[in-house]
C-alpha cells in the first residue's frame, strides 16, 4: 500500500553533474534525502515497471538511504531495483550495470573523493540510461522539482538484507542484490589480456594498489589478487570503511603519500596505483616515476591497441581543456581527431555515444573509455598493466620512450583557495578584458601567440558552453590556463594550470618546478595574482 508523506521544500538541493553533495547531518534532516529522491523519480524519463540501479561507495549513511530509496522506488512504480551487495557499487561499476541490464537509470550514493563519516560528506547522483551522469536539462528539472515538492511516496516494508545475494519482494517491487564485482570483472576480462598480465606476475612483476579504504577494494582484490595472481596484500586498505579509515580518499601525492613512499623506496615494487572514494579516479606511479594524469592519458592512448578491447584502434581521443596537450600530439601522430572539451564527463559522454571518441581523460585523475560512461580508475590501472605486460617494459622506460618520441608536457596545477569572491572576480574580469591585447607580448623568453576565453561547440548536440576558462598560449606550445572553481561561504578558488612543452630532443628529464619557473612568473604578471589576491604562493600544488 502506497503511503503519502507530506513535506516542504528544502532550499539548495541543486545537483551538479556530480549530484547533490552536502554534509551527512544535512542529509539526516527529516525528509531531506526523501525529498530529493522523490524529485528525481518525479521528473526522470522511464516507463512503468522500469529497472533502477542503486548503490554507493560505502560511506556513512549509505545503507540508511538505500533502504529508504527502495521503499520510495516501490511506491513510484519501479518494477525492479538492482542493488550492489552490501550496498557497495563503484561509480564505473554502476554505469556498467545500468548498461548491461538495460536499466532506466541509477542512483549512486557518493561524494567521490570527499571524506566520509558522521561529520563529513554524503552525496546522491542520478545517472541516465546510457550509464552516464544526468545532463544539465535533467539536473535542472530535478532542482526545479525540489523547490515545489510537497510530498514523497513510500511503502511500509522491512529493510532488505543487503548482504545476501538474491531477490526480495517489496510491495510488488523486485529487489535483487547482485554481485557487481563479478559483472565488472567480466567486463574487464573482455577488454584486457589477463593471460599476458598473469604471465608477468608469475615472472616476478610486483605491484602495490591502495584502495584507500574505499569502494575499489573489493573490485581490486577480486581482479588483481584472485584473477591475475598478484599475492595477497597487493591490495592495501581494501575493505571499504564508512569513514575511509579517517583518511581523505583522494589519489594524489598528499593523501596517498604512503604509496608514494613505497614507490620511491629502494625496494619499490614495479608498479603502484590507487583509486578514490567512488572508484572513478586513478593514480599511476612506477618505481621512482610519477605519471601525471595528463601524461597517463597520452601514454594509454598511444599504446591502447596492445589490449584486445582496443586492438582495432581508437576512433578519437578527448581531453578536458585544462588537461595538458600531450594527448593531442598522440592523436596527431595516429591521424585521429582530438577533442578539447569543458570540464565535466557529460561532454565526453556525448562523444562516446556518437562513436567519435574511444579514450577520454582529465587532469584531475579521471580516465576512461567507451566501455562505460564514467571515468574508471581500475580500468586505467588494468590498461597500464596490459601495456607493460605486452611491452615488457618499466613505467619509467615507457615514459622516457614516449617523451623521446612526442616531447614532454611539463605540467602542474596551482590552486589559490578561499579567495575573497570580489577579488577573484576582479582578477578574472581584468584578465578577460586584456585578452585582445595579449598576443605578441613577451614575458621573459615567452611570447604569447594567442589568448582567449574557451568556448566549446558540442559537435554532437550543437550546444555551446562559454566562459570555460582563460587560455594563454605561447609560441612553441606552452600555455597557462586560469579558471575560477566554485563560490560560496569560503569564497572562490583560482586554479592556474601551467604547461611547458619541451619538444623531442629537448630537456626531457628535469624536475617539473624548475621547468615551470618562467611560466609561473609569467602567469602572475599576466593575471596580477599577487596584486589581486595578496598571495605570493598557491595553497595546493598538484
Amino acid at each position: 500500500m502506497t503511503r503519502t508523506v507530506p513535506s516542504t521544500p528544502y532550499s539548495g538541493q541543486k545537483p551538479g553533474t556530480s549530484g547533490l553533495r552536502k554534509k551527512v547531518k544535512v542529509f539526516q534532516q527529516p525528509n531531506y534525502a526523501e525529498n530529493f529522491v522523490q524529485a528525481v523519480f518525479d521528473v526522470v524519463e522511464r516507463v512503468p515497471g522500469s529497472t533502477l540501479v542503486l548503490g554507493g561507495d560505502g560511506r556513512y549513511h549509505n545503507r540508511t538511504v538505500i533502504q529508504q530509496t527502495i521503499r520510495i522506488a516501490a511506491a513510484n512504480g519501479y518494477g525492479k531495483v538492482l542493488v550492489g551487495k552490501g550496498g557497495i557499487l563503484s561509480t564505473p561499476a554502476a554505469s556498467n550495470v545500468i548498461r548491461k541490464y538495460g536499466a532506466s537509470g541509477g542512483l549512486i550514493l557518493s561524494a567521490s573523493h570527499n571524506p566520509g563519516g558522521p561529520d563529513e560528506d554524503f552525496g546522491i547522483k542520478y545517472n541516465i540510461a546510457n550509464g552516464g551522469p544526468a545532463p544539465e536539462g535533467v539536473t535542472e528539472a530535478i532542482y526545479s522539482r525540489t523547490q515545489t515538492i510537497d510530498r514523497w511516496l513510500t511503502v511500509d516494508a522491512p529493510d532488505v538484507d543487503l548482504d545476501t545475494l538474491g531477490q526480495t519482494q517489496v510491495s510488488g517491487l523486485t529487489v535483487e542484490v547482485i554481485d557487481s564485482v563479478a559483472d565488472y570483472a567480466e567486463l574487464m576480462e573482455s577488454l584486457f589480456d589477463f593471460n599476458a598480465i598473469r604471465s608477468q606476475v608469475h615472472a616476478g612483476f610486483t605491484m602495490a594498489f591502495d584502495a584507500m579504504s574505499a569502494v575499489t577494494g573489493p573490485y581490486a582484490t577480486e581482479i588483481l589478487e584472485n584473477r591475475l595472481g598478484f599475492p595477497k596484500g597487493t591490495v592495501r586498505n581494501g575493505v571499504p570503511l564508512e569513514d575511509f579509515g579517517g583518511h581523505h580518499p583522494d589519489p594524489n601525492m598528499v593523501h596517498a603519500h604512503e604509496l608514494f613512499e613505497t614507490m620511491f623506496d629502494p625496494q619499490a615494487p614495479d608498479f603502484g596505483a590507487a583509486s578514490d572514494g567512488d572508484g572513478d579516479r586513478n593514480l599511476i606511479v612506477g618505481r621512482h616515476r610519477f605519471i601525471t594524469p595528463s601524461d597517463s592519458l597520452a601514454m594509454l592512448a598511444a599504446n591502447a591497441h596492445l589490449a584486445p578491447g582496443y586492438a582495432a584502434g581508437l576512433k578519437g581521443i578527448a581531453r578536458s581543456m585544462p588537461t595538458s596537450a600531450a594527448a593531442d600530439r598522440v592523436a596527431e601522430a595516429l591521424g585521429l581527431p582530438c577533442f578539447e572539451t569543458p570540464t565535466g564527463w557529460k561532454f565526453f559522454g556525448n562523444l562516446l555515444d556518437a562513436g567519435m571518441a574511444t579514450i577520454c581523460g582529465e587532469e584531475s585523475a579521471g580516465t576512461g573509455s567507451d566501455h562505460v560512461r564514467e571515468k574508471d580508475g581500475l580500468w586505467a590501472v588494468l590498461l597500464w598493466l596490459n601495456i607493460l605486460a605486452v611491452r615488457k617494459i618499466s613505467v619509467d622506460a615507457l615514459a622516457r620512450e614516449h617523451w623521446a618520441k612526442f616531447g614532454r608536457n611539463y605540467y602542474a596545477r596551482h590552486d589559490y583557495e578561499a579567495l575573497p569572491t570580489d577579488n577573484a572576480d576582479a582578477l578574472m574580469a581584468e584578465l578577460n578584458s586584456s585578452l585582445p591585447t595579449l598576443p605578441g607580448k613577451s614575458f621573459g623568453s615567452l611570447e604569447i601567440a594567442q589568448a582567449d576565453n574557451f568556448s566549446y561547440l558540442d559537435p554532437v548536440d550543437g550546444s555551446t558552453s562559454s566562459n570555460q576558462g582563460v587560455r594563454v598560449m605561447f609560441v612553441g606550445g606552452s600555455r597557462v590556463v586560469f579558471r575560477l572553481s566554485g563560490t560560496g561561504t569560503e569564497g572562490a578558488t583560482l586554479r592556474v594550470y601551467l604547461e611547458r612543452y619541451e619538444p623531442a630532443g629537448g630537456d626531457l628529464d628535469r624536475e617539473t618546478p624548475d621547468m615551470l619557473a618562467d611560466l609561473i612568473s609569467a602567469a602572475d604578471a599576466i593575471a596580477g595574482i599577487t596584486r589581486h589576491t595578496g598571495r605570493t604562493a598557491p595553497d595546493v600544488v598538484t
